[in-house]
């Protein structure tokens, strides 16, 4: 059983209930997720296992759910040590913005959005096999010409937000090149 805090319209955490059932309510949550950048500018994707409930065998950062009792930091930590077998200092995740998000009427959730840089080659990565399947870098003009194809295989394609996120990745990663890459922490 996995428990998460149940939050309000607000934020605030009003109650503890299993997984599947806010799911199934549609309660408010914490979700989160991160951009993972190479010392390329190139950025990390994932995908999704073909036994996921929720987008199968398509491409997405890494992320998941805050369980109940952990903070978003903790739980964006605790998500890329599971998923990609990789353990990132706290203090290396930056906060990039914080969204509400009905994403329809069984998910919604708070998003804490994180930002990494690293100085991972794919192959020192360890996949979690029951939640990912294969991985790579892609830059963001690649990004921008899956969202101009349409290439629903990305989760990011129909989202009405990409033209701010490519904007903020190009931003920080202009902002890349001037600061310190963790090297294999």
């Amino acid at each position: 059983m996995e428990l998460l805090d149940i939050l309000d319209e607000d934020g605030n955490v009003i109650g503890v209930e299993d997984r599947k059932v806010v799911h199934e309510k549609g309660l408010w949550h914490i979700h989160v997720g991160v951009w993972i950048m190479n010392e390329k500018g190139e950025f990390l994707f994932q995908k999704r296992s073909a036994n996921k409930k929720l987008n199968p065998n398509k491409w997405t950062r890494t992320g998941g759910h805050v369980d109940s009792g952990e903070t978003p930091i903790v739980g964006i930590q605790r998500e890329v040590e599971e998923e990609i077998g990789v353990r990132i200092p706290q203090d290396k995740f930056e906060l990039i913005s914080v969204e509400k998000e009905a994403a329809n009427e069984y998910n919604h959730h708070f998003v804490y959005n994180y930002f990494v840089y690293v100085n991972y080659k794919i192959e020192e990565y360890t996949m979690q096999e029951e939640e990912v399947s294969d991985l790579k870098y892609i830059t963001i003009e690649e990004m921008e010409e899956l969202k101009r194809q349409n290439n629903e295989d990305y989760t990011f394609v129909k989202k009405d937000t990409f033209e701010e996120r490519i904007s903020m990745l190009k931003k920080m990663r202009q902002m890349g090149q001037y600061k310190n890459v963790s090297h294999n922490l």
